[in-house]
């Protein structure tokens, strides 16, 4: 990067050591193109301190993990740099995929490079060590030669002093402190180091912790406000160049930050916004600097005692209005001129008659432009800015327009009239409309009052025509007034902007901060009345400085009689009375000489060395020139008298100011008031008396409307009252009256000299300046080149010396910068004092002495305790320590009693449960006591009754035996009889049944088992179906007798199994008739065993997918995939049962993908749009079904819908979005679905992040504040979520519309959906989240209350109307009846029609 444009061109190369180095993530060397590698590498080694034992060697990269050029030791790395991209010498990212780089290696004795590693990685692990660094979890590495404070100094002179600012500037290390000052060497080159991470890293720190920083100096400033509950003072000083502006804006920046923790205010934007107005109006182009301030200003931040800025005030010094009409070389008019011909639109520049800026005199005396500059974005800037301020569009206009009307009026040139010697006229009169056109006034006054003055003598009036000298004074005159009247009264509008009212009711105390941007000390070629003003500040300001840090500081050394040797400084209080202290001040003397008419500038210089003489503060040169030497502490300035009488009295003339009252812009005539102030009250007071009449005549109208008398003539309007009254005897036109007043302006008092007006300024500054504790900012200019990152010793030296850098280093090296009471001292300090220690010197003196502390470090004055930064922190470390040690113990203490509570806890858990098992185990035991001697007495009952049975069989059967074999005897006898014609059988006794004994019917006893065992089997087989019938015919057929029966009994044997088939044939008969009932109920059987698992599938889908966090959602998911298979034929051979098909189901469990899935739950906002679709499809899809069909449900948001109907509108949302109809499902579970969607997010809409900005919003007092806060941290907002939330809010206001149909007001709606939207992290307190949830539903209440109260009537009765009629398609929808279970099963199979029969049969159980 380039720091010198001549002949030896001077760059900066950044070259990363790597792991060589560690903790230093690049290394900024200087190096021109003629620098060799080699050289390269000697002065990384120098600045690192690397091991020279070892052998480096340079490298070019393009790209993380690419190819590395290795440079030979005389290759020059500035030649390589110069072949790189614009934007990679612009733009050095950490991190990216293309970066140009110089690494330095390390070289192997065998001549191979050392790499170390990837250097990705390493810039990683260094940028993470830095941010532990910067949060105090690692020390803080060791300074590499050079020392952040510079009372650090081992030795103490000027030498060191430069030669530790050189080596820290050459790191881009720009400030520096001295004990609590701040020097900031100005780079001309910004740098990355003022971005939001740099103002969370110094929050609440104090000096010293970590590297200097203007950020630093103001969060100090800031906490010692809050704390001591005192004013504070930030004095930024230093030449013009130094960067004054530029720290002034940093401090701004970050005083607001710290004050509104997240969201800016009104007043914050206010104060942001006016810096960049009063810039461009301000602050132009000088020799010295690019955006130096022409003017001073002290911007003064109002704090709450909460530490949230309440208001502020600007107070503006000494406006240089002589570079408005002329500028020295080099030198460039004010910003604004130039902002607004190259940033006005075309229709602007025909309103207001711009040109180029070579055609206005104003402009055209040197140079146009600055390197760098932006004028286009630099005017919509100031546009932006004005319009934070408060400036209307129309205001706007009237600022511009004035500009225009300046610029054109310095075009009007003059010419001497040839007839007549004494009189003039203007050479381009095309230039008179255009002014009278812009100012608003007519075309002859102005060429009147440009060409003549109007002079009052007794009893005439008298015009006299200017000179051409005069008039061109005049011109200039007039549009510096004009000017400096603009600045003014932007300033005052400024101010009345960040004007609190409750500051003028309420007495609170008001805790303030101010920042002091004065213009720098000045040297020019020609300095005039400007520079000597300006240098005069600069001496006040210094003298303060010394005062504070010397005089004041010393003096209290010795009245408090600690052992102390004074350090002589420079002091300039001589210089100050030369140019001030009355009678003889300078400025005294020259008001004096501006009240005589006959005084030149020749008597002016004769009375300042007459006066003034051998002073040693005052010089006039040998030779006759019209100017005077002044020896400031920051060295000797020549003044040319030249234009001080005409500066200091800087007056318009009356005929001007009567022109411009007459204008009828009323802008114009306001800025021509004597008092801004005044002006601005008398505005106020005359509307309030016009409001007051015009209410009064409005009801005297109504009156005599309503009770029918009429006025004969009409009332004359407040308009044309005004003014008529007062002066209609005198018969004179307001221009008339305005220039009689003015023109005996000379009867009144004078108004004061320039130079009277800003001693006063200056004598209020330090006033404000003397009740605030402050805080020092040295700017110094690094060169006079403007080139960056150039360091010059000689200029830098110079300035170090005449602020008394050196002088200030050794006093605060040597002195004590801490002070504190006893009492303070004690109260601070307790903790490591011992108990009962008493605030007086004695007892101090003697804790002091048994801490370990360095001797001379400290001593205890007669009221008040001095101790030295060292020491300071030496006590704070030790009393950070005995407090952690402390909060330890009753950490631990706190933690040993509810461990132990948590022991007693469960030991009695413990009893409890031990007694809970003895009884239990008791209760066992008895049970199988129990159990086995009822088991041994149903054992012997069983045993005894089996052995009576057996007795009773044995006894029986022998029975039967004898009984048969007698029978069969008397049988065979019998048929031998018969055979032989003995005995005749009849048939009675062939049927009796003698197979009785004891009134059991024997013949029948054991065959009676085997028929109730086909009963049974009847039974079961009319139940079980047409399978079973055929089994039961097969064991009807196989029971009959055993063979050796049938044999050994013939005859019994027939009729018997005659009886068997009979039986059988019944049997079979029966089910032939419930053959199709039958199979219906197996067929509903097999289905419902289907739906049950189905319904189980669904069920462990819901556990592993919906009742799981969101992050496991996205690992995990379980999806259905249909059969591929085909379809299998069932038992009953139905081709066309769908209860037949095999449906099989695969549970998939892999990794989620969010780029290749279809998932619409439990996704980040941002996968779900694009640049097409700023809001997710399935959000407009739900919210758009919602408003059309469910806008007038009672209660839609508040009832729930079937969890079933829930999970499957999910899953199928989950699948494809498109392809879903919303139509199947209830109004509520649509409902509950969006709910679940948006509690779902992994991220809420209204962001974790973002999560305690809106708690602190709704925690602010004001109502309005409250509202404005919220709405600043919803502008936070990623675009993604921003435009949901936006349709969520209309989709909720829209609800809340139909509040009288649907019963949903704002307020329930913000109970249902303010979990949803706006959920607290998982870091925060349970106990506080619970009490947050007031603030989070109160902040969704009142964003909807907002928008709510924006609707217009008109949509609302339009939405009404609409509305009804879609509430008849809703009921006319919802009347249809649906199956629960069937929605369900939708979209996970493809049931079959008789499935789906019979869910719509049962629709209701399952549901």
């Amino acid at each position: 990067k380039s720091i010198n444009h001549g002949s030896f061109i001077d760059f900066t190369v950044r070259i990363y050591p790597g792991a060589l180095a560690e903790g230093t993530i690049y290394c900024p060397i200087s190096a021109r193109k003629t620098t060799t590698a080699a050289e390269a590498i000697e002065r990384v080694i120098e600045r690192l301190h690397l091991d020279r034992t070892r052998c480096y060697v340079l490298a070019e990269v393009k790209e993380f993990g690419g190819e590395e050029w290795i440079l030979n030791p005389c290759d020059c790395p500035v030649q390589r740099m110069m072949l790189w991209p614009r934007v990679a010498l612009e733009h050095r990212a950490l991190s990216g995929a293309e970066d140009y780089r110089f690494l330095l290696r390390q070289k192997n004795l065998d001549g191979s490079i050392h790499y170390g590693g990837s250097l990705q990685m390493w810039l990683q692990v260094t940028e993470e060590r830095r941010r532990m660094q910067e949060r105090g979890l690692l020390p803080q590495p060791d300074s590499q030669g050079d020392h952040a404070d510079l009372c650090h100094l081992p030795e103490l002179n000027e030498r060191s002093l430069l030669d530790n600012l050189r080596s820290r500037f050459r790191q881009e290390k720009i400030y520096t402190y001295v004990g609590s000052i701040l020097i900031v060497i100005n780079p001309f080159k910004f740098l990355p180091i003022y971005n939001p991470k740099y103002v969370k890293m110094y929050d609440n720190h104090t000096l010293g912790d970590l590297e200097p920083h203007i950020y630093a100096v103001a969060d100090v400033a800031y906490h010692a406000m809050l704390q001591r509950e005192s004013n504070q003072c930030i004095v930024i000083s230093g030449e013009s160049g130094s960067g004054k502006t530029q720290s002034t804006n940093f401090l701004i920046h970050h005083l607001t930050a710290l004050s509104q923790k997240g969201f800016a205010s009104g007043v914050e934007q206010i104060i942001l916004g006016a810096g960049p107005v009063l810039e461009a109006f301000g602050n132009a182009k000088t020799a010295h600097n690019n955006n130096s301030s022409r003017f001073g200003k002290f911007i003064q931040v109002n704090y709450q005692e909460s530490g949230t800025v309440r208001g502020a005030y600007v107070e503006k010094y000494l406006l240089e209005k002589s570079r408005l009409v002329y500028q020295e070389h080099n030198e460039r008019n004010y910003h604004v001129f130039y902002y607004l011909l190259a940033g006005a639109s075309e229709e602007e520049r025909k309103a207001f008659h711009l040109k180029k800026p070579e055609e206005y005199h104003y402009l055209s005396q040197d140079c146009f432009t600055v390197e760098g500059e932006d004028l286009k974005h630099d005017f919509e800037r100031l546009q932006l800015a004005m319009e934070m301020v408060g400036f209307l569009p129309a205001t706007r206009r009237q600022i511009f327009s004035l500009l225009s009307a300046i610029l054109h009026l310095g075009n009007i040139r003059y010419k001497r009239k040839t007839y007549r010697d004494d009189s003039i006229d203007i050479c381009n009169p095309e230039e008179l409309p255009v002014v009278s056109e812009l100012l608003e006034v007519k075309e002859e006054m102005l060429f009147e009052a440009l060409t003549t003055r109007k002079t009052v003598t007794v009893g005439e009036k008298l015009i006299v025509p200017y000179k051409l000298s005069e008039a061109n004074t005049v011109r200039d005159s007039m549009a510096k007034s004009l000017y400096s009247a603009l600045f003014d009264w932007i300033v005052f509008r400024i101010n009345h902007a960040l004007l609190n009212l409750k500051d003028l009711v309420e007495t609170t105390k008001i805790l303030s901060i101010g920042v002091l941007d004065i213009f720098g000390f000045e040297d020019y070629e020609n300095n005039s009345f400007e520079q000597f003003c300006i240098n005069f500040a600069n001496e006040r300001l210094q003298h303060y400085f010394n005062q504070h840090i010397f005089k004041l500081e010393q003096e209290e050394y010795r009245s408090e009689g600690i052992s102390w040797h004074n350090i002589e400084y420079i002091d300039n209080t001589g210089c100050i009375n030369l140019i001030s202290k009355k009678p003889t001040a300078m400025f005294h003397l020259l008001d004096e000489e501006c009240n005589f008419p006959q005084a030149t500038n020749q008597t002016l210089l004769d009375k300042f060395k007459r006066q003034h003489e051998g002073n040693s503060y005052i010089e006039f040169p040998a030779v006759m020139e019209p100017a005077f030497i002044i020896r400031h502490y920051a060295g000797k300035v020549k003044y040319g008298v030249k234009d001080f009488r005409e500066k200091n009295t800087d007056h318009m003339r009356p005929d001007i100011v009567a022109l411009l009252k007459s204008s009828k812009s009323a802008f114009i005539c306001g800025l021509m008031g004597i008092d801004p102030s005044a002006t601005f009250r008398w505005a106020v007071l005359r509307s309030y008396f016009r409001a007051l009449v015009a209410f009064r005549e409005a009801g005297k109208r109504h009156t005599q409307k309503k009770t029918g008398v009429s006025r004969k003539s009409p009332r004359t309007p407040l308009s044309d009252l005004q003014g008529k009254f007062v002066f209609e005897d005198f018969n004179l036109t307001l221009h008339d009256r305005i220039t009689k007043s003015l023109l005996h302006l000379h009867k009144k008092k004078k108004p004061p000299s320039i130079s009277a007006q800003f001693q006063a300024s200056l004598n209020k500054l330090m006033e404000t300046l003397g009740q605030s504790e402050p805080y020092f900012v040295k700017c110094i200019r690094s060169n006079a080149e403007k080139l960056p990152l150039r360091f010059n010793d000689n200029l830098v030296l110079r300035q170090l010396r005449y602020t008394g850098m050196l002088e200030t280093v050794r006093i605060r090296q040597s002195g004590y910068n801490i002070k504190y009471s006893f009492k303070d001292f004690v109260h601070h300090f307790c903790v490591l004092l011992p108990e009962g220690t008493s605030a007086t010197r004695e007892g101090i003196q003697q804790c002091l002495d048994q801490l370990d502390l360095e001797p001379d470090g400290y001593q205890v004055g007669k009221t008040m305790v001095f101790l030295r930064e060292a020491e300071r922190q030496r006590l704070q470390a030790l009393l950070h320590t005995e407090v952690l040690r402390r909060i330890i113990t009753l950490q631990r203490r706190f933690r040993a009693q509810l461990e132990r509570k948590q022991f007693v806890r469960m030991r009695e858990a413990s009893v409890c449960i031990q007694v809970q098992m003895w009884l239990y185990r008791r209760c066992t035991a008895a049970l199988v006591i129990q159990t086995a001697w009822r088991c041994h007495q149903a054992r012997e009952a069983y045993l005894r009754l089996y052995a009576a049975v057996k007795q009773l069989q044995r006894i029986s059967r022998g029975f039967l035996t004898r009984q048969r074999l007698r029978e069969r005897k008397e049988q065979q006898e019998k048929l031998l009889q018969v055979q032989n014609g003995q005995v005749n059988v009849s048939p009675e006794e062939e049927e009796e049944s003698p197979e009785t004994i004891m009134g059991l019917d024997l013949s029948t006893w054991e065959d009676r088992s085997c028929e109730q065992r086909e009963r049974s089997l009847q039974i079961l087989s009319s139940h079980d179906g047409a399978v079973k019938e055929e089994e039961e015919g097969r064991e009807h057929t196989g029971t009959t007798e055993s063979p050796s029966k049938a044999h050994s009994e013939p005859a019994t044997s027939i009729p018997t199994s005659t009886v068997v088939v009979r039986e059988r044939s019944r049997t079979l008969d029966e089910p032939s008739q419930k053959t199709t009932r039958a199979k219906r109920e197996s067929r509903r059987m097999r289905e419902l065993e289907q739906a049950k698992f189905s319904l189980e599938l669904l069920k462990v889908r819901a556990t592993t997918g919906g009742a799981s966090s969101p992050s496991e959602e996205r690992r995990w998911s379980v999806e259905l995939v249909p059969p591929t298979t085909p379809p299998l034929r069932s038992p009953q051979g139905t081709p066309d049962s769908q209860s037949s098909k095999g449906i099989h189901y695969v549970c998939v469990v892999g990794q989620f993908d969010p780029e290749l899935s279809s998932r619409q739950f439990g996704v980040e906002v941002s996968r779900l749009t694009n640049d097409e679709r700023t809001v997710p499809l399935v959000v407009e899809k739900l919210i758009n079904y919602i408003e059309m069909h469910g806008l007038y449900t009672e209660g839609i948001y508040r009832k729930s819908g079937s969890t079933n109907k829930i999970k499957e509108l999910k899953q199928g949302l989950d699948t494809d979005v498109d392809s879903m109809n919303l139509d199947d499902y209830n109004i509520h579970v649509i409902a509950s679905v969006f709910k679940q969607w948006l509690r779902d997010l992994p991220n809420p809409l209204m962001t974790f992040e973002l999560y305690e900005e809106f708690i602190r919003a709704m925690g602010l007092q004001d109502k309005k504040e409250m509202i404005r806060g919220v709405y600043s941290v919803i502008d936070q907002l990623s675009r993604t979520h921003l435009n949901t939330l936006e349709r969520l809010i209309f989709h909720l206001v829209r609800i809340a519309l139909q509040e009288e149909t649907n019963r949903m007001s704002a307020n329930a709606l913000a109970i249902v959906f303010a979990p949803c939207i706006l959920r607290c992290p998982d870091t925060i307190d349970p106990l506080q989240s619970v009490q947050d949830i007031g603030k989070t539903t109160t902040t969704l209440f009142e964003t909807i209350s907002i928008q709510f109260s924006k609707i217009d009537s008109d949509s609302t009765d339009f939405t009404k109307t609409g509305g009804n009629t879609n509430v008849k398609n809703v009921k006319r929808h919802q009347s249809k009846p649906e199956s629960g279970l069937c929605f369900c099963l939708r979209g996970v199979v493809d049931v079959t029609s008789s499935m789906m029969k019979l869910f719509k049969s049962s629709s209701a159980s399952f549901s």
